[in-house]
């Protein structure tokens, strides 16, 4: 026999009598060798970003948690708007998220542009069909959200001077108190523009309307008329911005037109996410109800909803010129402004002891038909549409014909201002009286 063959069966009797003996004797380690030197330390790497820490900058509970949870009682959240107007144009800019951020980041003109091809002139304030989307959401406000992951997150989408687009860039709205926060809320709660939609399409030239109060400006016999009023003839609802600003309305003469201090010290997250109390403050945007931001830093310290001074007494003195600016815009009795009492649809029916609405008291079949709940007698409708039976069309043949001045023209633009900026008076007290008691005075009391 061989060697490797003696040792091949010497080592497989072992492994039969004793088999542990060959498995221990291969798993048994010697003692550790001596540990070699150390060698040098290599270069530092660059720090990478603490995600914890950065994140719960603004992922605490405080944080954007809580103003999340806030902003579940904001209208601006409900998204009915975004759905309806997705793919609009020029509604987009105030009710679309992508559509805002793209006329602030393209600094989209306020202006109006002749298009020589038709003659008529077109509103530049408008978005690409491409960004006409989306629901408002925190990135609408804070568009640099997840770029920066630190407190830059936070920084607003503008704070820049707004051109009004009432005026077609003419006024320009800057709000500078707490680093012109406001004119981010401005970009969006201005008014729109009335246009000469029965000629060339221009905005109105509300400084005529002022200037020249006696002129006609519509008459349904006559020629020459810049629109025709129909039910909706109307500054839209966002108007809060121009009365604060105590800028763009039809200033006649009379009464000095003066700002109250609001105007100069105070934002509108002072007092619009002012400490939360119930359902307002906060990212909710709501004021009603909490005068947390009224009473800080200083500027009152008793302001409360019995405050007669600061409070009662300002805004039933509003109440009482709109009540009385809208007992002078009457033809022949009949009254131009329209009444509705349903507090679900009017959101300014408590406003005024009529609960007008801001549209203009003409028919509709659909908006504003013929009852005595809401108007005993309506205006007939100078443009009637093809969609009417002809039923309708005939009904608003026998209707009295409206007829406007500059002077009914200016104060109804005036009226739907002040109303529509729901605080009556105290966003700006001193800028809303002015423009109802000259309104008021260039009609007479009694209308015509």
């Amino acid at each position: 026999m061989n060697r490797k063959s003696l040792f091949l069966t010497l080592l497989t009797a072992g492994m039969l009598i004793a088999g542990n003996l060959f498995i221990t004797g291969c798993v048994k380690e010697g003692p550790a060798g001596k540990d070699g030197l150390n060698g040098a330390d290599g270069a530092d790497g660059a720090d990478g970003l603490d995600g914890t820490a950065t994140c719960m900058t603004c992922h605490s509970p405080d944080g954007i948690e809580l103003a999340a949870t806030q902003y579940e009682l904001s209208k601006h959240m409900y998204g009915e708007a975004a759905f309806e107007e997705a793919g609009s144009t020029t509604c987009g800019p105030c009710h679309l998220s992508e559509a805002f951020k793209y006329v602030c980041l393209n600094n989209t003109p306020s202006t109006f542009t002749l298009n020589s091809s038709t003659n008529k002139y077109v509103n530049d304030y408008f978005v690409a069909p491409t960004a006409a989307y989306g629901e408002i959401t925190c990135g609408t406000c804070h568009s640099s959200i997840h770029t920066t992951y630190g407190e830059g997150d936070l920084a607003l989408t503008t704070v820049a001077p707004v051109d009004m687009t009432m005026w077609a860039g003419a006024k320009t709205i800057n709000l500078t108190a707490d680093g012109g926060r406001s004119n981010l809320c401005v970009k969006c709660h201005q008014p729109r523009p009335f246009t000469a939609s029965a000629a060339d399409g221009n905005v109105l030239d509300y400084v005529g309307l002022a200037t020249n109060p006696t002129a006609t400006f519509y008459n349904p016999d006559g020629t020459g008329n810049k629109l025709r009023p129909g039910y909706r003839t109307h500054t839209h609802y966002g108007t809060a911005g121009a009365v604060f600003a105590g800028i763009g309305g039809v200033e006649f003469g009379g009464l000095a037109y003066e700002n109250s201090a609001h105007t100069a010290l105070a934002s509108c997250q002072d007092c619009h996410m002012a400490t939360m109390q119930g359902k307002a403050g906060g990212h909710t945007f709501f004021a009603k109800g909490n005068f947390n931001g009224c009473n800080s830093d200083g500027c009152h310290t008793e302001a409360s909803a019995t405050s007669d001074g600061l409070w009662v007494n300002p805004r039933a003195e509003i109440k009482s010129l709109l009540d009385d600016l809208a007992a002078a815009l009457t033809i022949n009795g009949v009254e131009i402004l329209n009444r509705n009492p349903d507090a679900e649809h009017n959101l300014w029916a408590a406003n005024t002891t009529n609960k007008y609405d801001g549209y203009l008291n003409i028919y509709d079949p659909i908006n504003n038909p013929d009852g005595p709940t809401n108007n005993p007698t309506v205006f007939q409708n100078p443009s009637p549409s093809n969609s009417w039976s002809q039923a309708q069309k005939d009904y608003n043949l026998t209707l009295p014909k409206v007829t406007l001045t500059n002077a009914q023209m200016g104060a109804i633009i005036n009226f739907q201002l002040c109303l529509r900026d729901y605080s009556l008076g105290i966003h700006n007290y001193k800028y809303t009286k002015a423009l109802l008691t000259n309104s008021i005075n260039v009609l007479g009391s009694k209308g015509v």
